[in-house]
This record gives C-alpha cells, sequence and structure tokens, in this order.
C-alpha cells in the first residue's frame, strides 16, 4: 500500500507519528517527491532544455598567474628584464611594478587543439581537448576580498548570493537526503571572506553552502550523538524534537517572514536523512586503490585536495546538485597569491592541485558523468607581468583565465585573447557576469528572467549585465 502525505501537512505528521529524527528519517521512503521534481522557485518551467544537471566549481585562492599556467608570453621572454610598466602604483597594487618578467615555466603545446600549458601543469595538460578556455577574464578589482565576492556572487560586496546559492534556490535539489550545495575548504583555512562566498545572502538561508571538512574523521559535525552520552538515544530525540516542534510552529507563526527557523528545520529533517545517506557518501575506502591512487590520495602533496575531488565526485553521483573545493586558504603563503616567488611558490600549489584534478575530470569522463556535470576552474583576478620583489608577481584583474568543461561545452576551443604582456584583456573581454550567465544557460535559466525582489529592486546573480558566451558551447 502506497502512503501518501501533503507536503503542506508533512511536518505536522512527523511530528504526530513519533517525531524525531527518526520520524522524519522513515518520511523520507513514505513520502518523497517523484524523482522529476526538484522543489526550486523554478522546478517545472525552466527557460530551456538544461544540458548540465550538476556543478563541480575547483576555486584557486589567491589570483592564480595565467602567464604561468595556462596563457603563454613568448613577448615576455624577449622583453624580459625591461621597465616599460605603469610609472605610478595603480590602485589595488601592493608595490610598484617592477620589470617585465618572463615565466620561468616551459610552455609547450598538447592535444590536437594545440592549447599551450606550463610546465606547472603537466596532468591538466592531457585533458585540455575536453576544456574550453575563457582567456580574457576580467575583475574590476585588484584586491582578494572584493574579487573574491565578484566571482562568486556578481558583486564586490558582500551580502549577496554566491553561484551556488542561487543555483540551489532556482532548481532546489537531485535528492532530499544529501545537501544540495556543499562547500569542501582547504584543510588548511577559509578563503577570502571567510564563510561569505558561498552565502545565500538574501536568498532565504536554506540556500547557503553546507560546509563538509573532508580531512576531519567526522566530516559532518555532531551528525551522530557523542557515545558518551548515556542519554543521547532516540527516546530522547523523539520527545526533545516533539516539543522544539511545537515551539517552532508558534514561532514560526508569529514570524513568517524570517527564513532562520525554516532553514533550520529543514537542517534538522537532513540531518536525520544524513545519518542514513552521509557514512557511505563520505566512506572513500570504498573506491578501488587504482581510483585513490589516481587521485592522489596516496601522496602528501595531493591528499587533502585530491580527497575532496573524489568526495565531490561521489557526491554528485548521489545527488549533491553544486560542489564547491577551494584551493589554498585566504592570507599570505600556502595558496595562489605568489608575491615573494614565482619559481618557489606556484609549483608547490600547482602539484597539489593537478593530479586530482585530471584525475576527477578523467573519472567523471569514465562514468558518463562529464555529459551532465559542468566543471569549473577559475580565481579571483590574475597576476601582473611585471615582477615585484625580485621574482614574485602583484594582483593584477586586468585578465586572468578561466576554463570549463563537460555538459554542454565544446572541447578544445578557447575564447578572448589578453595583450602580448598578459597584462590586460584585449579581446573576448569577460566579465563574471558572462560568465554565470554562460553557466546559467547551461542549467536551463536565462540569467534575465533569475530574479528575487529586494528592497524594491529585481536582483539578479549577473546584475544589469551580462551575456552568454556562445561560442564555447556546443
Amino acid at each position: 500500500m502506497k502512503i501518501t502525505v501533503p507536503t503542506s501537512g508533512r511536518r505536522d505528521f512527523l511530528w504526530k507519528t513519533g517525531g524525531g529524527l527518526g520520524g522524519i528519517a522513515m518520511s523520507h521512503m513514505l513520502a518523497r517527491e517523484s524523482a522529476g521534481s526538484t522543489g526550486g522557485a523554478l522546478s517545472g518551467g525552466l527557460h530551456h532544455p538544461p544540458k548540465a544537471m550538476r556543478i563541480i566549481q575547483l576555486f584557486m585562492t589567491g589570483g592564480a598567474s595565467p602567464m604561468d599556467t595556462f596563457d603563454y608570453k613568448p613577448e615576455l621572454e624577449k622583453l624580459h628584464g625591461q621597465k616599460l610598466g605603469p610609472k605610478e602604483k595603480p590602485e589595488g597594487f601592493t608595490a610598484m611594478p617592477g620589470a617585465l618578467m618572463k615565466s620561468p615555466f616551459e610552455f609547450k603545446q598538447h592535444g590536437e587543439s594545440g592549447r599551450w600549458v606550463s610546465s606547472v601543469f603537466p596532468h591538466q595538460a592531457k585533458w585540455v581537448d575536453e576544456m574550453a578556455f575563457l582567456m580574457a577574464m576580467t575583475s574590476k578589482t585588484n584586491v582578494h576580498g572584493p574579487g573574491t565576492y565578484m566571482m562568486n556572487s556578481g558583486f564586490l560586496l558582500p551580502g549577496f548570493p554566491c553561484l551556488g546559492a542561487w543555483t540551489s534556490y532556482a532548481l532546489g535539489n537531485l535528492t532530499d537526503n544529501l545537501p544540495t550545495f556543499v562547500v569542501l575548504p582547504d584543510a588548511k583555512g577559509l578563503p577570502y571572506n571567510q564563510r561569505g562566498p558561498f552565502s545565500a545572502g538574501f536568498l532565504p538561508a536554506v540556500h547557503q553552502g553546507t560546509v563538509i571538512k573532508a580531512d576531519s574523521p567526522n566530516p559532518v559535525p555532531d551528525l551522530f550523538a557523542n557515545e558518551k552520552f548515556d542519554s543521547s538515544n532516540s527516546a530522547a530525540d523523539r520527545d526533545g524534537l516533539d516539543l522544539l516542534g511545537k515551539i517552532n510552529r508558534q514561532h514560526a507563526e508569529k514570524r513568517a517572514d524570517d527564513s532562520r527557523l525554516e532553514s533550520r528545520i529543514r537542517s534538522y529533517e537532513l540531518a536525520a536523512k544524513m545519518q542514513l545517506s552521509a557514512p557511505e557518501a563520505f566512506d572513500l575506502k570504498k573506491e578501488t586503490e587504482v581510483t585513490r591512487k589516481a587521485y592522489g590520495l596516496d601522496e602528501k602533496v595531493t591528499e587533502d585536495f585530491g580527497r575532496r575531488c573524489l568526495l565531490a565526485r561521489r557526491l554528485c553521483e548521489r545527488g549533491t546538485r553544486f560542489v564547491q573545493i577551494w584551493s589554498g586558504p585566504q592570507g599570505a603563503k600556502e595558496n595562489w597569491d605568489n608575491h615573494g616567488s614565482i619559481p618557489n611558490q606556484l609549483p608547490p600549489i600547482a602539484a597539489s592541485v593537478d593530479k586530482p584534478i585530471a584525475a576527477l575530470i578523467g573519472d567523471l569522463k569514465a562514468r558518463g558523468m562529464l555529459d551532465d556535470t559542468l566543471l569549473i576552474w577559475t580565481t579571483e583576478f590574475g597576476r601582473t607581468p611585471f615582477a615585484q620583489g625580485g621574482d614574485g608577481r602583484d594582483h593584477n584583474g586586468g585578465t586572468f583565465v578561466t576554463w570549463m568543461a563537460g555538459a554542454g561545452i565544446k572541447p578544445g576551443v578557447a575564447y578572448g585573447q589578453s595583450d602580448d604582456w598578459g597584462y590586460q584583456a584585449e579581446d573576448g573581454r569577460t566579465y563574471c557576469y558572462d560568465f554565470h550567465a554562460t553557466i546559467l544557460h547551461l542549467l536551463g535559466i536565462d540569467h534575465e528572467k533569475l530574479t528575487v525582489r529586494q528592497n524594491g529592486i529585481d536582483r539578479r546573480l549577473t546584475d544589469v549585465h551580462g551575456h552568454v558566451v556562445k561560442e564555447i558551447l556546443a
């Protein structure tokens, strides 16, 4: 016999028939929505057929240097050592520009596309024919905090929803027993702005990123009660949550416009469901030794980022819609902010991500997931072609590189180019607005039609800007 519970009365049904996390988990099996329902604001009403069902975002914190990774500039070799830069310190630079500096790394062409890639990325270089490059990305700032906000939310200031939150809001979940939007920060710390880059902003709080500490023995804190507390058992949970449910309902009736309580209730429901699903999803030991080795879990340099890339694949495979993976914490070291020395600081951070990213691409492709999963690699801005403090490079929002692969992407192509030095975008200038518009397009969303009224303004992820970069679409 099939038991059907109306959506509006589901929560009351749970409390009245046992309450607590156990009751909620049981409801998952008895009253889950149909497979085609997402529960998002655009549920059943996408603007056009989507190519992507899920997204994995790889963010390089600190400003990855384009002319030392993906943007080969032979002109810098000819002009190396010459003082041809600005005579005054540009806004956001941390010091006066030095002489032009060639890349200390060898570049070679790879794949049928002949894409130039630096020697710091030998593994990703093997997959360039699966990637589409935006070679003239541009930012409005040379400062980390605003730049990180801009590439994630489309605005320089805090308080706006990030791409993951907008995706969750518009499309809802693919499964109701794992978070819709998961954030996997670097084990060394959070990025610039702390949790701001994965905030829900003015959207309901339920759409903010769920932070998971992949390096912890308990990636989701407090998912299960501590064994030393005998009173923490299923009966106590049932009684306590029955009372909490009554209080919550009374509170919600008086504050219908506050989304925080609804978010908290949803988090309790999700926690119950995750008690059934999370242990299996987070158990990387279930992967073969070949897979674990491919992601670099057996090497100290790649272990952390590799673990998070593998976990991202497992979460997406099980229904998580958006996974954000961060490389590097905020600060002056152990990230991509290579002021001190490009030759000494860039290779270690590049090596920590190169093999895992290549493994992720290959794994997604082998499993058929690259057909409906969008993989994106980006950073907050680029770096100057001028030396800083000897052989470092300063911040530069003038141009940087982003690549995309997977669902709906034309493989092996590039759009835009920077000038001969890699200092400013020259052709095909692309802002975060265009980047975000393209991603939403692949999800089946017209970026101009996804709006939320806030303080008298119809807010968009792309503000009042943006166009879809059709040149990189299949």
